[in-house]
């Protein structure tokens, strides 16, 4: 066999642009991996892209910026055929073609081999959802037990993640939502608090946390921030990572006003180093040993593709949406 099914956009637009078609299966380089994908996640990027609003990416394009699969060839011997393995970032999807097919090719440097026996529906939700959710609560907010976590947006697939991956290091978990109905999915992820996200929350947290919390998670981005750093405590932190809000600026933005004296914010945007340094082996036992939960959504076929897309578009999900080829 020498093609493969593969979801092809050639114009910006809703679901419908991604055209299911037949292309060849690339050929790999020495120093590239071709992975037979068994699973991929969805993620708001890719809806970013679709919509047009990722000016440098060229099309005609494959979307999917995460892979989990087989490994069917690796010149280099980095792997051996059959290997479990996943990949993520470093240009995949955005400047050559990603997962959204039966196969993909991605540089060796960005693929992690995995001994697991989960079922593809779980490994397919993990790579980005976990680099994200761990990179965001160890890398940029230096999570110590025992802190008190706020994560807002805490339904998004990266919110309950870091939440449950928060509540196994020891931290107090806080996390928002817009809908009430939405609770018990939060505390089944690890929550200690909920919020009802009204677009301001810093009253309703400071009379959990007077001080206000250690650190804050902001996922649904320029919308909330400036609320979200009212809820710092001084010398507390605030990581900007997700943008489910859609809105990828302020209209104007004061640092002197926006940001309390002495509350630190910085940002957490992953790439392929930062995969590869994300523990997923250790953090797939977890998942295995049923110590860590993962929230799968709803899962889909490669030739649901439009549909999985109007999903994620209209946030029905319920956790991360896993797409099997």
């Amino acid at each position: 066999m020498s093609t493969m099914k593969a979801a092809v956009i050639h114009e910006a637009g809703g679901p419908e642009v991604l055209k299911l078609e037949t292309l060849p299966i690339p050929t790999p380089q020495n120093g590239e991996v071709l992975i037979r994908v068994k699973a991929f996640g969805l993620n708001r990027s890719e809806l970013f892209t679709r919509q047009g609003l990722s000016p440098d990416v060229p099309f005609p394009r494959v979307l999917g910026i995460e892979a989990v699969g087989l490994v069917e060839s690796a010149p280099g011997n980095e792997f051996q055929h059959g290997d479990i393995v996943a990949t993520a970032m470093g240009g995949m999807g955005r400047q050559f073609n990603g997962s959204y097919a039966e196969y993909t090719c991605v540089p060796a440097t960005q693929v992690q081999l995995i001994k697991t026996q989960l079922p593809w529906e779980t490994l397919g939700a993990i790579p980005e959802m976990l680099q994200t959710s761990w990179g965001s609560l160890f890398k940029a907010l230096s999570l110590e037990k025992g802190e008190r976590l706020l994560i807002r947006g805490g339904t998004t697939s990266v919110g309950l993640a870091a939440a449950a991956i928060a509540k196994n290091h020891g931290a107090f978990v806080m996390a928002t939502t817009r809908n009430p109905d939405r609770g018990p999915l939060l505390r089944a992820s690890g929550v200690d608090q909920v919020f009802i996200d009204t677009g301001s929350i810093a009253d309703q947290v400071r009379e959990v946390c007077p001080r206000g919390v250690d650190k804050v998670l902001e996922l649904i981005g320029t919308t909330t921030l400036k609320d979200s750093l009212r809820c710092a405590r001084q010398r507390g932190t605030v990581c900007m990572t997700g943008m489910v809000g859609n809105k990828w600026s302020f209209d104007e933005f004061s640092p002197m006003d926006a940001i309390p004296s002495t509350v630190n914010l910085t940002t957490y945007d992953g790439g392929p180093q930062e995969f590869m340094m994300t523990p997923l082996e250790d953090l797939v036992e977890q998942i295995a040993a049923g110590t860590l939960h993962v929230q799968v959504g709803k899962v889909f076929h490669l030739d649901e593709i439009v549909e999985a897309h109007r999903v994620m578009e209209e946030n029905k999900a319920g956790g991360k949406i896993v797409v099997l080829t």
